[in-house]
């Protein structure tokens, strides 16, 4: 298995952390979302995934974007360890809490809308920080009361979900946009029992190969 991705990215870092999770060897192959006005947008990449995003994984003749789909596909073939509950209700409880980070938080932060920002309305960093910090306070303040009824050691109770494995990412972002994460407790306990774990140890980001 190949997986393409940067190592900053939260949608790469997401199928990096199932894949460890899982225990599943694979080869990692960077895309230099920056360098030399993207390496998304060369044509070599460009075929392998038309939207122009990471991640990308190849598994023999299958070829998968958008990382939601690749990790419930992962979780398909490889089943003996799970990361949605048996019970119906519960697992469409943790899909509607990883939705929420992955649909409703992370598009409008991710790096193509900052660059619009920046490039088509001329926005100094200052207010691009404060439009982060804006919709990311919005996305958590919604987890985090989620969290207070549903949580245990992680997100959904004491085993390791998609909700776990979509909020981590997003935390690490939030740190490192220098948001206040003082009124999001649950997040940052949860957030901190994960980061224990040697498969999101694994798949940080200062961890990759390619990172600068």
């Amino acid at each position: 298995m190949k997986l393409y991705g940067y190592w900053r990215s939260s949608a790469a870092y997401r199928v990096r952390i199932a894949m460890h999770l899982k225990g599943l060897v694979f080869e990692s192959v960077p895309v230099h979302l920056v360098k030399d006005g993207g390496e998304q947008h060369k044509k070599a990449y460009t075929e392998l995934n038309s939207t122009r995003l990471v991640p990308t994984l190849i598994d023999e003749d299958v070829i998968l974007h958008q990382s939601i789909a690749i990790v419930e596909y992962l979780d398909d073939k490889y089943p003996s360890v799970a990361i949605y509950p048996e019970n119906i209700v519960a697992k469409a409880k943790v899909k509607a809490l990883a939705l929420d980070v992955a649909c409703e938080m992370h598009p409008v932060n991710n790096l193509r809308v900052q660059q619009y920002l920046v490039n088509h309305f001329s926005l100094p960093e200052s207010d691009k920080l404060i439009w982060s910090h804006h919709w990311m306070n919005v996305g958590f303040l919604a987890v985090e009361q989620q969290l207070k009824v549903n949580s245990g050691k992680y997100c959904f109770g004491d085993n390791i979900t998609m909700a776990d494995i979509c909020l981590v990412p997003q935390v690490y972002n939030a740190y490192r946009f220098n948001l206040d994460m003082s009124e999001f407790p649950n997040i940052c306990r949860v957030a901190e029992n994960c980061n224990q774990h040697a498969a999101f140890i694994a798949a940080l980001p200062e961890n990759q190969a390619d990172a600068q």
